[in-house]
């Protein structure tokens, strides 16, 4: 079994207008070799069907068929999209025989020969090892711009993810490989539970000088301070990495994940947190991990992942 599959088009069903009124007619299927640069933005859907890292990780697998489930409940919705603006499905990932390592690189060469042809990647996994896969084919392709410019990263989690990798690497370990491996670390964290990381990871987190967030503040009612946050975040850096790890929400919103909890937080301080992060005009990539079907309820947690992938891709500044 190969890596890497070309996209397939009797995925992408949905009520039929014949006026591309859903996003299913609107979407088209092109291998990520085949994507031609537009001066328009465009947006490129890509599968990370890899659920390895939590299995590594002790955790529930099944999220690698999370792709697959995520693009049913995003064709079936409303298209707004103008003619000019595109979205594209370039395909899916996949973890043969566990190699998550060769997966991972050929992740960041797929975002990177994505982010060339000026196109915005969404990533959809699969385990939160994606980020680690994600970053790295952004870092080489701004590695190529004569400015270098600076990368932040923004992670919506219940877990900072910042685990010790000197037993391997897996779903917990991303970003702890992300600040090793480079100089400049600039971590925001929103949503972290005390319940869901040990006093080791904490000092971690302080010691990377990471920027967090308790899930207890993390709540609609302070938008306003938590916006402050993110723009002196933002004001750090030149472009911005969005990851949503869908097992940060309560169980309530998103029942199907590896690692679900009720004490999670909920989606209209996402929602808002994003639209803050978009309108900035730094966002360079996102993605969503966790997604596991396997414990999915009425396929509320898939239609919440492409809720959110619908918001990004029709934000007024994307």
């Amino acid at each position: 079994m190969e890596t890497y599959q070309k996209p397939q088009k009797h995925i992408w069903t949905g009520r039929d207008s014949g006026r591309k009124l859903y996003v299913h007619e609107k979407v088209s299927c092109v291998p990520v070799s085949s994507i031609e640069m537009e001066t328009e933005k465009q947006f490129v859907l890509l599968g990370y069907a890899c659920d390895e890292g939590v299995k590594r990780n002790h955790g529930r697998v099944g999220a690698e068929v999370g792709p697959l489930e995520i693009r049913k409940q995003l064709g079936k919705m409303p298209n707004h999209l103008n003619e000019d603006k595109l979205l594209i499905d370039a395909g899916d990932l996949f973890c043969p025989y566990g190699n998550m390592e060769e997966t991972q690189k050929e992740l960041s060469t797929k975002v990177y020969e994505i982010l060339k042809k000026n196109a915005l990647p969404i990533v959809i996994g699969g385990g939160h090892d994606v980020a680690y896969g994600h970053f790295n084919g952004i870092k080489q392709y701004l590695n190529e711009q004569a400015n270098k410019p600076t990368i932040g990263i923004i992670n919506f989690d219940a877990h900072f993810d910042l685990r010790n990798n000197d037993q391997g690497n897996n779903s917990g370990t991303p970003f702890y490989q992300i600040a090793q491996e480079n100089e400049s670390f600039h971590y925001l964290c929103l949503g972290v539970r005390k319940d869901a990381n040990d006093a080791e990871l904490f000092a971690t987190a302080d010691k990377l000088e990471v920027t967090y967030l308790m899930k207890d503040t993390f709540r609609i009612q302070f938008v306003e301070e938590i916006n402050k946050w993110i723009r002196a975040f933002l004001k750090k850096v030149d472009v911005v990495y969005v990851t949503i790890d869908l097992d940060g929400f309560s169980s309530a919103y998103a029942p199907g994940v590896s690692a679900p909890s009720p004490m999670g937080f909920s989606p209209d301080i996402v929602t808002e947190s994003l639209e803050t992060i978009i309108s900035s005009g730094k966002l360079i990539s996102f993605d969503i991990a966790e997604m596991n079907p396997d414990y999915d309820s009425d396929h509320l947690t898939a239609k919440l992942a492409a809720s959110l992938i619908h918001k990004v891709i029709h934000a007024e500044y994307a």
